[in-house]
């Protein structure tokens, strides 16, 4: 019988070197498991060890339209015979639809952009309405900043909806939000690993292009909003810069010039908007995750995203020592000496 290991659920190859490399630094024995096709008997036991998932909401951009189904399934047939799965079956709910993320959010309180799910096409345009302007939309099932546009009317709107241009969601919901202004040009990505806080980085704006992780860096033009630096969820701009769509893509793109991470020390465990995302995160069953946040111009800070599928930046990691990629070996390599006595974190 092969020994418990670590199971790395995953559907893209391109973003797991730096997990690799620190889970074979911290000696803890894995394997992956493919999400992308297969097949499993149900009537079998699964193997031993704990299960990692890895799916991401941009899976299907990746011609791997139905990982997310694969992973329910998958999930479930593992949970049922008790194994462990980190990020499992409630989580893979929030990773595909930003709704949840939203309904979720507001229901412990936080405050989240304002925004209105669409199903279909009939009524995008008299909710669209109900916004005011400038807008954007985004995509419910989401990654590479699918769908996000800024719209400054909504007879533009009208004509994107009708026109050859229009990006049709996977999952059929096109999201209308709120376009939210930031106090200064850069967003927040907190990073938690079993509840802790990693570290928080500032991501520059204000160069009109940035990478939330490895795996992205994406910029489509667009017109200016005056009155300064501007942020919406899920698309960022400066005043002289093109708006900035966020997500995750297949591979890592170049940025020139200077890093636009940086860890912001005066963010740390002990701050009370961390403490309450890892609150919510543990209430969430949600074990790994970079959760996006806004500051904004009128004082909120808004979060807006919640990366179950994260990466970490490779400039952050270097100046820290690979603290993320580390800290997930170190989490999964205790979870396998919990649940199997006889192997060593």
């Amino acid at each position: 019988m092969t020994a418990p290991r670590i199971h790395i659920l995953h559907e893209n190859d391109d973003w797991l070197p730096p997990l690799r490399a620190a889970l074979e630094a911290a000696g803890v024995p894995f394997e992956e498991w493919r999400l992308d096709g297969g097949s499993i008997d149900l009537a079998s036991t699964p193997p031993e060890g704990v299960f990692w998932s890895r799916l991401s909401a941009s899976s299907h951009t990746r011609d791997h339209e139905h990982a997310k189904e694969y992973a329910r399934a998958v999930y479930r047939w593992l949970e049922a015979h008790g194994r462990r799965v980190v990020n499992g079956s409630r989580v893979v709910e929030l990773e595909v639809s930003k709704v949840a993320q939203y309904a979720a959010l507001a229901a412990a309180g936080f405050d989240v952009p304002r925004t209105i799910a669409v199903f279909g096409t009939a009524d995008l345009g008299a909710r669209a309405r109900e916004l005011p302007l400038p807008f954007i939309t985004k995509h419910n099932q989401g990654g590479k900043g699918l769908g996000v546009r800024r719209f400054d009317s909504y007879e533009e709107f009208d004509a994107y909806v009708a026109g050859g241009e229009f990006e049709q969601p996977v999952d059929g919901i096109t999201l209308l939000q709120e376009y939210v202004q930031t106090a200064e040009p850069f967003v927040t990505r907190a990073e938690f690993v079993g509840g802790d806080l990693v570290y928080a980085v500032r991501v520059d704006t204000s160069a009109g292009s940035f990478e939330l992780c490895p795996a992205e860096a994406c910029a489509v033009p667009a017109a200016e909003v005056p009155g300064g630096p501007a942020t919406a969820a899920g698309l960022l701009e400066s005043p002289v810069a093109p708006v900035l769509v966020q997500g995750f893509a297949a591979a890592a793109c170049d940025v020139p010039g200077a890093s636009l991470f940086s860890v912001r020390d005066d963010v740390d465990a002990a701050h009370p908007f961390i403490e309450r995302l890892g609150a919510f995160l543990a209430a969430q069953g949600v074990e790994v995750a970079g959760v996006e946040y806004f500051e904004t111009a009128d004082g909120r800070l808004v979060p807006y995203d919640i990366n179950t599928n994260t990466n970490y930046s490779p400039d952050v990691e270097a100046a820290t020592g690979a603290a993320g990629a580390a800290a997930v070996a170190a989490y999964l390599g205790r979870a396998l000496a919990a649940d199997y006595a006889a192997v060593s974190a």
